[in-house]
């Protein structure tokens, strides 16, 4: 569901000014749980823990780790970044719109990342909020602003991008800011590629990806390839692979398996499972559109079909996608052993994409469990 197409190097960020009152108006939001926890009340805003010092896992989260970020978005559509008019400033970065996306479908998530110390960076943890994710694990930087991203769909279908990151916070974000308590109680820890673009972000997400695995976390990898960001193609190749051993689900996209194979034929199983299915992998999808996806696990694989709908902006598609098939893993994290439970989860993943590209902009078009079931009802009439 997401395509990256032609894409435009990065430049460097500029300042902005908002409204100050969402200054005033920041604040955390923090989760607890009072199961088994050492003698004596914690501190307002600790992490409840066992007496062994863990965490207590809360049932279902979902901590998302990565980017967070201002998409810039045409009001006109079918056109380039250069002929656009104006442009409809919407939250978004990959991670982010997961955890929204499964927050608004009334599922528990958290976001772990850094914004810059500046208006776009309050109103983005302030849209968390909102959306009922956890944002505790949110960082501001002083020096850095909040990453920017302008996008559009134009009338050939191709997607455009420009970036401006250079640096942006969310790639500041140190190991000694890690929230590592806040992944330790999650059930599934989600992340992508970009976070492993530039140092200290790239030994951050290292380090996070340690302390999920030794908490026994479900771990959900998109890739999400960009790459204008990476200093080369082959950079890219490498560093999306590099953790690729460590996932338990992966999701990529058609272009993805192309550009990660060299070439090779995207709708070739025996290039899936020979090249991209790993020993340890349970459960790896590919998505394609308005087509659907196609699942593969070591003891089954097969298709899901689509729903058409007529898109306006496939932005946060493949995120929406996501965050459908993590809310139904966050409940049932056997799913992927069951074929037509996986086939149930993956229609309504498949749903959520479509209704998110009904809309401009990613977090803003993300749907309600309600309006995926009205979807499917509607198109199984």
């Amino acid at each position: 569901m997401d395509r990256s197409n032609k894409e435009i190097k990065p430049g460097c960020c500029f300042p902005v000014r908002l409204d100050r009152s969402m200054r005033r108006s920041f604040k955390f939001s923090r989760s607890s749980s009072s199961d088994k926890l050492i003698k004596g009340s914690p501190k307002t805003g600790d992490t409840p823990k066992l007496r062994s010092g863990a965490p207590v896992k809360s049932p279902g989260l979902v901590a998302c780790f990565g980017e967070l970020l201002i998409d810039f978005v045409p009001t006109v559509s079918g056109v380039s970044l250069a002929e656009a008019p104006g442009f409809k400033k919407a939250p978004g970065g990959a991670p982010a719109n997961v955890a929204v996306g499964i927050a608004r479908l009334g599922g528990s998530s958290a976001f772990i990342g850094k914004v810059g110390q500046d208006e776009f960076g309050y109103m983005l943890s302030n849209i968390l909020k909102e959306n009922n994710v956890d944002n505790s694990g949110m960082r501001f930087d002083s020096h850095a602003r909040t990453a920017l991203a302008f996008v559009t769909l134009r009338a050939d279908g191709e997607r455009e991008f420009m970036f401006f990151r250079n640096p942006s916070a969310d790639m500041l974000l140190t190991e000694a800011e890690l929230d590592k308590d806040l992944i330790r109680k999650s059930c599934i820890f989600h992340y992508g590629s970009i976070s492993l673009i530039e140092e200290p972000c790239r030994s951050t997400h290292l380090a996070a990806l340690k302390v999920a695995k030794e908490a026994g976390c479900i771990l959900s990898y998109d890739p999400n390839l960009r790459l204008p960001l990476w200093p080369s193609a082959e950079a890219a190749r490498q560093g999306i692979m590099s953790i690729w051993d460590q996932a338990d689900v992966i999701k990529i996209s058609e272009e993805e398996i192309t550009f990660l194979t060299g070439g090779d034929d995207a709708y070739d199983d025996n290039v899936v499972f020979k090249k991209l299915y790993h020993p340890n992998l349970k459960l790896l999808l590919v998505t394609e559109g308005p087509e659907g996806c196609r699942y593969y696990t070591k003891e089954f694989h097969g298709r899901v079909h689509g729903v058409k709908v007529q898109a306006v902006d496939t932005t946060g598609a493949g995120d929406a996608f996501v965050g459908g098939l993590l809310n139904s893993l966050a409940t049932d994290p056997d799913l992927y052993k069951n074929e037509k439970k996986l086939q149930e989860a993956l229609l309504f993943a498949n749903g959520c994409g479509a209704i998110t590209v009904t809309e401009k902009g990613a977090i803003p078009a993300l749907p309600t469990k309600e309006a995926v079931f009205k979807i499917l009802a509607a198109a199984t009439a």
